[in-house]
């Protein structure tokens, strides 16, 4: 099935991690574009791009999500090379893995968390939409797509990652205003949410070593599974492309194996 995103131009954000190394693997295979943010884990995505030999296809920039002026830049410079962005992918974030009741939560925590996660993505959509306002949307109505990667800890809570789970719960927010400021540029761009529950990667491998996390995790799913990133990946492709996904706008899409509740 042709998902039309060949030769658009993807921003993701978070393209060094788990998620976003496969979400960019995927549009690659679909002929995408590629504008791959990195920050701490930037030397393994600029490799990862050789060893696919994705080449003269994908710009790779270095910069922390929590600055706005390096979003635009990127932005930018993104648009620069390859003439406009179509899609963009607010995928960057961070999970804390130390355990830490709520009142207890250093400011410094929590400030960090939310700079990451929440301004990231924040910061990240309004140079997206600001460059979709300097280009303007495409003569073919490919509409522009916009998606943010959230979690189940926003709709379920997560005990001892209050952090975490507020700076993805404020997503639900962005999306659902977004939709409609979106559309006053491009009448056919689309805002949505990814919302991953527990997912096997990097950064979550950890916590999911552990036997007991595991069946607390899959105890309460309709699909006896932890996700795979890939899974994820293929949500946010369907999300952002104008064939499959055209009438879809400010919805959370939950990919979390049926997952009732969260009892971790």
């Amino acid at each position: 099935m042709d998902t039309r995103l060949r030769d658009k131009v993807c921003m993701i954000t978070g393209a060094s991690g788990g998620i976003g190394r496969e979400i960019a693997r995927l549009f690659a295979e679909e002929g995408a574009l590629l504008v791959l943010q990195g920050n701490t884990q930037f030397a393994g995505l600029q490799e990862f791009v050789r060893e696919n030999g994705w080449g003269e296809r994908t710009l790779c920039l270095q910069y922390d999500v929590s600055d706005r002026n390096a979003c635009f830049d990127a932005a930018r410079q993104g648009a620069d090379r390859f003439g406009r962005l179509d899609v963009c992918v607010a995928n960057a974030g961070r999970w804390p893995k130390e355990d830490v009741s709520f009142e207890q939560m250093s400011e410094e925590r929590l400030r960090s968390t939310l700079d990451s996660n929440l301004f990231g993505a924040a910061f990240t959509a309004q140079a997206f939409i600001a460059e979709l306002a300097r280009s303007g949307p495409r003569e073919d109505q490919d509409g522009a797509s916009l998606v943010f990667t959230g979690s189940t800890a926003a709709r379920f809570g997560e005990r001892d990652h209050a952090d975490y789970s507020i700076s993805k719960a404020a997503m639900y927010g962005m999306v659902r205003t977004l939709k409609n400021e979106i559309s006053r540029i491009d009448p056919y761009a689309r805002v949505n949410l990814v919302e991953p529950g527990w997912t096997m990667t990097h950064m979550a491998r950890p916590a999911l070593q552990d036997d007991d996390t595991v069946r607390n995790v899959v105890k309460t799913l309709g699909l006896r599974q932890i996700a795979r990133a890939t899974d994820i990946a293929r949500t946010v492709a369907f999300l952002s492309s104008p064939a499959l996904a055209r009438h879809i706008s400010g919805e959370a899409l939950t990919v979390a194996g049926g997952d009732r509740k969260c009892v971790v």
